[in-house]
Parts: structure tokens; C-alpha cells; sequence
């Protein structure tokens, strides 16, 4: 399965839109581009592998693994990318304004639940990240 995250730039936040082979998912949201800098930027543009993850605070959730200098980028559902992400990818319903989006916990279910249908066939998910 090949994932594509379309992101628009902007200085408070990133904005994307995530399909799957030319068919909509949900949009996203991240922090802005610092330079990949840990925390308080969104990963580079690439070609990253996903797997499932679990966390007592995220339960089960995905994680964007071999991120150059990162670790732990995880898409998990936040509606705010300056208050509630720290590099991650947020899935969302609806975007709201630069890093802001809505329902996100809807969004991040439709999501999660096509990924890990993938991975439970042992199929890889690619995610494609370009501007």
C-alpha cells in the first residue's frame, strides 16, 4: 500500500491531504518546517515505511519509522499542531487554519483502520511525503 501526503507550508503549521491510490483519506496537520529540528518542526519531504505501534497514551496507533535524526513520529489524532504534537502527524476530518484541523479522532480511525488492514495481510505501507 502506497500512501501520498500532499503538505502546504505555512509558519504556524503544515497542512496536508492524505490519499491513497488517487482516493482522499483525510487531510493532516503538523507543525511548521524547522528544519527537521526535534519537536518543533514537521519530518522532511521522503519516502518513509509505517508500522503499528502501541503506547499507554496513544493505545494503538502508527508509527513513520527510520526518520533521519528522529524517532517515535507517530500519526495519532490532535486538532491543535502547535498544543499537541511534538513532530507527529495528526489526521483530521476538516482543516480549520494552518495546523488546525477537526475530528481528528474520526479521521485518525478511518486511517488506522485501512493501515492496519494492510499490515495484517503483510503488506508494507509506504508514506510518500512531498510539497
Amino acid at each position: 500500500m502506497v500512501l501520498e501526503l500532499s503538505r502546504t507550508y505555512f509558519p504556524d503549521g503544515t497542512n496536508g491531504k492524505l490519499e491513497c491510490d488517487g482516493k482522499m483519506i483525510c487531510y493532516t496537520i503538523e507543525l511548521p518546517w524547522k528544519n527537521n529540528e526535534t519537536k518543533v518542526s514537521c519530518i522532511p519531504d521522503g519516502k518513509y515505511f509505517i508500522k503499528k505501534r502501541y503506547s499507554r497514551k496513544f493505545q494503538w496507533h502508527l508509527e513513520v519509522i527510520d526518520v533521519k535524526n528522529r524517532k517515535f513520529i507517530l500519526f495519532h489524532p490532535a486538532n491543535n499542531a502547535l498544543k499537541e504534537l511534538n513532530g507527529c502527524i495528526a489526521p483530521v476530518t476538516k482543516i480549520s487554519g494552518p495546523g488546525l484541523g477537526l475530528q481528528s479522532r474520526l479521521a485518525f480511525t478511518k486511517l488506522k483502520n485501512l493501515v492496519y488492514r494492510a499490515l495484517d495481510s503483510t503488506e508494507t505501507v509506504l508514506l510518500i511525503i512531498k510539497s
